[in-house]
């Protein structure tokens, strides 16, 4: 008889499942793939029921399938993207779909309202951060005055795992790390709700009970267990965002630890002792009790790489990785700095540290020279710049990382890996990780005391490759950190611009 832990982690374009034994070896693997819906600028949604119910119970019936008469899954905790905003009624059915992370910046105008309404100080002293589009309160209020009738038949406000758990438990829970986003609603030196100021938009008992991400929410019921196939009484966890798990799931777990993750945007985590309120970083709880989070993110990243390769024509028809190799030889083909080009990736906005939703992406020193190498290079050193630009917030309150562990699609683009170490001067380890979803099975792990956060680290998780910056008096050092101050400048001139041009049109 072999025991499990079942972790199923919901990103943003795909599910993955895992099945992890009590050494942490991984017993079986699935996923799906699924989308977003962008119906208006600005706006970014996702389905519970059509995309994260049906993922959930799809991946989970694969796993389960794979499993012996005598194996035993001991518990089973999900992750997925957040914060969202998912409204239901009593019988937590969804009412809309729901509203997905920063990536949505449709709030603004709730945002410029909220500030009216108590002050940024008051925001910051509460929250430990200022109102960005990865606040999840002006969305709540979006919804309520966007769509009088959905708030009207909303009895609760949830996040992606929050439903999941309900789905499975009947229990509406949300973890403290997530319910840290739902900012200004969430006070995080008391680690509790508190709508002061807010109570004409909506009550406590609209939100989800707070617990921590390790402890167990309730078990499956015979509805769940008919869905997905897990045995009804199986326990299930709070759970926690995609981004939480990943960290997890790289062994980001101590004081000091900063999670580089390179996904179709950027996140970063890192792991402090005790709350800390920032105007650019995010503050909020993490996983556990006496933890807490000071993260940042970038809006996009892979998803720069895929739209260069789109534009640049290159052959989609050998799939994913032939494709991504091609990009790479032509990358490789162009010298250091991409022949002078600079490429400001912010397709949808930026977050940290610029937090400007009206911001677009810019090519700038074109010339007649310039080839097609140097254009997807351009693009790589780009994300590469606006990782660095948001990692280094960290060093401007003296919170500088001990101990870098970077996960996603992008650790294996050595390119932008080398970029962002030289610029930054540290050494990245490259974590041999399947994702959120392993982490979710730690927590699992975790929470059921049949492993130690020392053992995770030591012998769950173990380093691929680590990547150690250049001299500082290297030439492709020198030329990275001038494209990097030009890459800054250029932001800079342009900021607003973007806006303004869509207000007149």
């Amino acid at each position: 008889m072999t025991q499990l832990f079942l972790g199923i982690d919901i990103g943003t374009y795909e599910t993955k499942g895992v099945l992890v034994d009590s050494a942490g070896a991984v017993f079986a693997t699935a996923r799906s793939r699924h989308g977003i819906s962008t119906s208006l600028p600005g706006h970014v949604e996702q389905d519970a029921m059509d995309v994260w119910w049906s993922d959930f119970t799809r991946v989970s019936r694969e796993l389960v399938g794979q499993l012996a008469p005598d194996d035993e899954i001991l518990a089973v905790s999900c992750s997925a993207i957040g914060p969202c905003v998912l409204p239901v009624d009593a019988q937590l059915n969804p009412l809309r779909p729901a509203i997905l992370y920063g990536v949505d910046t449709r709030a603004d105008a709730q945002i410029a309202d909220f500030e009216r309404r108590i002050g940024r100080d008051e925001i910051v002293r509460r929250s430990g951060n200022t109102l960005t589009s990865q606040s999840a309160g002006p969305k709540i209020a979006w919804i309520i005055e966007n769509e009088p009738e959905v708030a009207e038949a909303t009895r609760w406000y949830m996040t992606s795992q929050s439903f999941l758990v309900a789905r499975l438990t009947g229990e509406v829970v949300i973890d403290h790390a997530t319910a840290g986003y739902y900012h200004p609603f969430y006070d995080l030196a008391r680690g509790s709700w508190d709508l002061t100021g807010f109570t004409d938009l909506l009550r406590v008992e609209q939100l989800p009970a707070l617990r921590w991400s390790s402890e167990v929410a309730g078990r499956v019921r015979a509805e769940g267990a008919f869905e997905t196939g897990i045995p009804a009484g199986t326990p299930v966890l709070t759970g926690t965002t995609d981004a939480v798990a990943e960290a997890i799931g790289a062994s980001v777990l101590d004081d000091g630890d900063l999670m580089l993750m390179y996904g179709s945007s950027g996140y970063m985590i890192r792991v402090v002792s005790e709350p800390i309120a920032d105007p650019v970083l995010w503050s909020a709880p993490f996983a556990f009790p006496n933890r807490y989070v000071l993260a940042a993110g970038t809006s996009t990243a892979g998803t720069a790489t895929r739209w260069i390769a789109d534009v640049l024509g290159l052959d989609e028809g050998k799939g994913d990785a032939a494709l991504f190799a091609e990009l790479m030889r032509l990358v490789h083909d162009a010298p250091v700095g991409a022949g002078g080009v600079v490429h400001i990736p912010h397709f949808s906005g930026e977050r940290t540290p610029f937090h400007d939703a009206g911001a677009r992406g810019v090519f700038a020193g074109i010339s007649l020279t310039t080839s097609r190498a140097d254009m997807a290079r351009a693009v790589v050193e780009g994300v590469a710049h606006s990782v660095v630009a948001a990692v280094r917030s960290y060093a401007e309150i003296g919170m500088e990382p001990k101990r870098v562990m970077s996960i996603g699609g992008g650790t294996k683009n050595d390119v932008l890996m080398q970029t962002v170490s030289d610029l930054l001067g540290f050494e990245q380890n490259l974590a041999a990780t399947i994702g959120a979803a392993y982490g979710d099975a730690i927590l699992a792990a975790l929470a059921l005391d049949t492993t130690s956060q020392a053992d995770i680290r030591d012998n769950w998780v173990s380093i691929d490759a680590t990547v150690a910056p250049r001299a500082g008096d290297d030439p492709a050092v020198a030329t990275l950190s001038r494209a990097h101050d030009e890459f800054l400048a250029t932001y800079r001139a342009l900021r607003g611009r973007f806006a303004e041009e869509e207000t007149t049109e």
